[in-house]
């Protein structure tokens, strides 16, 4: 089997939204949208699927036990920076909405930004030692 590219769901209250935050802020574009129920977002090869949690869509459906998709969490994609600093001064200046300071470790650094849901990107740049 061949992969042509990477694919997460996340569950957002507001497609329309989300859309706007990935393609201004993280460098996503837009690919397809169904309304209000569906988008599809690429950059690289990561593909970003949207859905609302209750729609006709099959991301929006409950579980057996009743339980319904929701936002956010602590999963996360990640996107890789070769400006950390740069880029939060911009997204900060924007009025994107981090969890947290940047973190620093043997890897490198990384920091955690919310999209309009509360679905998690860590921007990552990695250490100049560190493997690419």
């Amino acid at each position: 089997m061949k992969l042509n590219a990477l694919m997460v769901r996340y569950i957002v209250h507001d497609v329309d939204a989300a859309v706007t935050f990935y393609t201004s802020h993280l460098g996503f574009r837009a690919s397809a949208q169904s309304g209000t129920y569906f988008a599809l977002l690429e950059r690289e090869n990561l593909q970003l699927v949207l859905s609302p949690p209750k729609g006709p869509g099959g991301g929006s459906q409950p579980m057996p036990d009743g339980r319904r998709p929701e936002p956010g969490g602590w999963n996360r994609i990640i996107v890789r920076s070769s400006n950390l600093d740069g880029e939060i001064e911009v997204l900060r200046k924007a009025g994107v909405r981090f969890r947290n300071d940047i973190v620093e470790g043997p890897g490198g650094r990384q920091i955690l930004l919310e999209d309009p849901s509360g679905n998690l990107v860590e921007l990552f740049e990695p250490a100049p030692d560190a493997p690419r």
